[in-house]
């Protein structure tokens, strides 16, 4: 049992490949192999003799759940793969087609990948929405239809009330007949909490039930993945579909959420599925994690419609080998899957973009300060979040909180829905509060966020649709007194509701954040512009009766400094937003405000929400954004240390496979090296501890004689052995011949290097070829935390 993204699990279960019967272990000091030699070594011994070489067995080169994965053995059998496929499509036409379709195989992975994701995007907001809108009232042609599409067709709605419609009724007007009245506000706002309850707690019932995986946003994990760690069933089937069923129902229950960080996980766990139907991507896990890296550009692209920004993001924040076949994969598949969106039309708009923005008005040098100082307020709204909310999942992980996941779920559920229901900008869903607060006023407006006094004569209106600066009037007033109280109560909210046992995004309900301090701070610009036009800072371009200030443009610009604030993404954000919003000369107030959110942010620590859960989490990922600036060696982080016992080690002949067998059981190492005898200790190879078990087991059932007597042989040429003695079992095979070595005075920031280009499990130190301990990438993590002064036990995995 581990407890994993906050939930509690039992890993009995796998989706790839089944755990040995032998029994779980815990991954130690000895992990994975080095450079597979998998072709060149031919088996010279009696024919007698099985070479798992030559059979290769099922299972062998494959990795137990909570391993990382070898990349350099990974690309070597890709390679080799590759180059017997070039060499044998010369020799045939139906070769040569094998060869064109596996070179094709790959686009078409990504084809799939992006209908599939796109396709599911379309039918997650289109239910989100229903439902969302279901626990305000029922439409009465047909229950299945929303508040927009059930009065679409009505002829009896007006200017002043165009969302109300014969046809849609509140829960008030369907229970008691009439809309209004105290009794019918109460009426309405138990419905509202009954809803957002009822879906709070099937959300996270089907997680605790069908799918632990699904909680969360996925994208620590998803990061944690593609650079090498294998968490099984993460990604399987049962996680897509709960995902996708729960993530429709958190979003639906009002909590200060969001479906962008989860549709990343989605469009991974159809990535993940959809490899399955293609061998070179089914039998090599370096080779899916290409995959795996272009499906997180395209959860992004369904989660805004935003292809570009997705791929930039995948590349930016999420990816950790992304190379430029990637690139272009990933570029295919965000496209395929925003055309797919955009042919399904969940927004009812006919627009990709969703909160698609059209100011009149240009923006000032003037106002690059104020941009700023949202940045400023980004910077310190991610740094402060990301505290209190890793306090908060950490309290959650240590304490007696954790083991009540759905009263949690309901109790924030019901504090959510309790706070909400009054105010009208905390009762909309997340995306219709910023679609508001980014809304630029026109004259046509009836939003509260537009209640200016009306201009005394018709030269004080501005230039086509757009309206001059005007005085605030009551209903802005009001407008502004909500927002303040709705900011405190996101600020307090989503740093509970992150991490829940449920489906929770952070983008969203930042953004959220971001777009309300904005807009206030645009309106006060707006105002001060208005009655102190004649000062210094407005003097020359914002004269009396021009529109100067549009604070839906401050509302854009905080969304994007808070959301840079928390996650520290800088160019992949810039290129969401002016995707998301259509606002493609706003890019310098953007870029600043993100630029100054990352810098303050990174003032009070330099990792994003996402690093920091990894962290929390205790997973190996080795973050390549991090300098290494220690003065260790490699001596000094190697194991076995000078008061653990000595190394476990195989010699290349000499010893039974009895001994070899208690060597593995008495043990907990996922690996062993292999040295040419205990006296001399010079280094061979490298053979890991379930290629050993499954040969040995295999030997044991296909070759006759193979007792615990009989000899194992790492050589390449069998040793002679008595006629009436039992055969030896020939495992050279499956040894990495050239696994990677460093000596022991190689300087540490080196070799934490090396892991993270080649993406090592571990590397050997020698002085002068004789072998001295192992270096794994769990001890590198263990001493970058010693020297952060964090708890080096936090690190839970190999």
């Amino acid at each position: 049992m581990v407890d994993i993204a906050g939930a509690t699990l039992d890993f009995s279960s796998t989706d790839d490949v089944p755990p040995l019967s032998s029994g779980g272990y815990e991954v130690h000091a000895g992990g994975g192999g080095g450079v597979a030699r998998a072709a060149g070594v031919n088996g010279t011994g009696p024919s007698k003799l099985v070479d798992p070489l030559e059979d290769l067995l099922p299972g062998v080169g494959t990795y137990e759940d909570f391993n990382t994965i070898d990349w350099v053995r990974e690309k070597s059998k890709d390679r080799d793969r590759h180059r017997e496929i070039t060499n044998k499509s010369r020799r045939s036409t139906v070769d040569l087609l094998i060869s064109v379709s596996d070179a094709f195989s790959g686009w078409l992975l990504m084809l799939l990948v992006g209908l599939m994701s796109g396709a599911l995007a379309g039918g997650i907001d289109i239910a989100a929405h229903w439902l969302t809108d279901m626990k305000e009232g029922v439409c009465l042609i047909g229950f299945w239809f929303n508040h927009e599409h059930c009065c679409w067709n009505s002829n009896e709605t007006t200017f002043q009330e165009r969302d109300r419609c014969p046809q849609w009724q509140s829960w008030a007007e369907l229970i008691t007949g009439t809309p209004e009245g105290a009794f019918a506000y109460i009426v309405n706002y138990l419905m509202y909490i009954f809803w957002a309850l009822l879906f709070a707690f099937l959300a996270v019932a089907l997680v605790r039930a069908f799918a632990p995986y699904a909680c969360g946003s996925g994208i620590p994990e998803i990061k944690t993945i593609l650079s090498g760690f294998i968490i099984r069933g993460y990604l399987g089937k049962w996680t897509l579909i709960i995902k996708t069923i729960t993530l429709v129902l958190a979003v639906s229950s009002g909590l200060s959420l969001g479906k962008e960080g989860p549709l990343v996980h989605v469009a991974c766990c159809c990535a993940n599925i959809l490899c399955h139907l293609f061998t070179k991507y089914r039998k090599n896990e370096a080779k899916r994690r290409e995959v795996l890296s272009a499906a997180a550009a395209v959860g992004v692209s369904v989660a805004f419609g935003a292809p570009i920004g997705g791929v930039l993001f995948s590349l930016e924040e999420v990816s950790y080998y992304f190379p430029l076949k990637t690139l272009w994969r990933s570029f295919f598949a965000a496209l395929v899957a925003a055309f797919t969106l955009r042919s399904i039309n969940p927004f009812g708009n006919s627009r990709l973009v969703l909160f698609y923005v059209e100011f009149h008005a240009p923006w000032h040098l003037v106002e690059l300060a104020p941009f700023i100082l949202l940045g400023i307020f980004g910077g310190l709204w991610g740094a402060l979040f990301i505290r209190a909310n890793i306090a908060w999942c950490r309290r959650r992980k240590t304490t007696r909180l954790g083991h009540y996941a759905v009263t949690e779920v309901l109790v924030v559920a019901a504090v959510t829905a309790l706070l909400a229901f009054p105010n009208s900008y905390t009762r909309m869903s997340g995306a219709e509060l910023i679609s508001e607060l980014f809304n630029d006023c026109s004259l046509l407006d009836s939003s509260q966020l537009c209640g200016y006094k009306q201009p005394a004569n018709t030269s004080e209106t501005g230039v086509g649709n757009s309206l001059a600066d005007r005085p605030a009037g009551e209903g802005l007033y009001t407008a502004l007194w909500q927002l303040a109280l709705a900011l405190v109560f996101k600020i307090l909210i989503t740093v509970i509701t992150f991490g829940m046992k449920v489906p929770s995004g952070l983008f969203i309900p930042s953004m959220a954040v971001g777009a309300i301090a904005g807009r206030l701070l645009g309106v006060g610009m707006e105002q001060l512009a208005y009655y102190h036009h004649d000062w210094f800072i407005f003097k020359g371009w914002c004269s009396p009766g021009a529109d100067c200030i549009t604070p839906g443009l401050y509302a854009m610009v905080g969304a994007a400094a808070c959301l840079g604030g928390v996650t520290r993404m800088t160019v992949s954000l810039v290129v969401i937003m002016f995707e998301l919003t259509g606002g493609l000369e706003y890019i310098v107030p953007l870029m600043a405000a993100t630029m100054t959110s990352k810098w303050v942010a990174d003032a009070f620590g330099r990792e994003g929400i996402y690093e920091a859960h990894i962290r929390l989490n205790g997973y190996p990922f080795l973050e390549p954004k991090e300098e290494f600036d220690h003065s260790s060696l490699a001596v000094d982080v190697m194991r076995p240390r000078r008061s653990d016992p000595a190394l476990a080690m195989l010699t290349q002949e000499g010893m039974t496979v009895g001994e070899v067998e208690a060597l593995v059981e008495s043990t907990r190492y996922s690996g062993f090296p292999v040295v040419v005898s205990q006296e001399s200790q010079r280094l061979v190879g490298f053979v890991l501890r379930r290629d050993l078990l499954i040969s040995i087991d295999n030997a044991r059932k296909r070759q006759d004689g193979v007792v615990s007597a009989s000899q194992v042989v790492f050589t390449e040429h069998v040793p002679p052995h008595a006629a009436d003695g039992p055969p030896p079992l020939r495992l050279r095979g499956i040894m990495d011949l050239s696994p990677f070595t460093v000596t022991d005075h190689t300087p540490m920031d080196i070799t934490v290097d090396i892991f993270r280009k080649l993406g090592l499990r571990q590397c050997l130190v020698t002085h002068n070829g004789k072998l001295l301990g192992i270096i794994t990438k769990k001890d590198i993590l263990k001493h970058m935390a010693h020297i952060a002064n964090r708890d080096p036990d936090s690190i839970l995995f190999n």
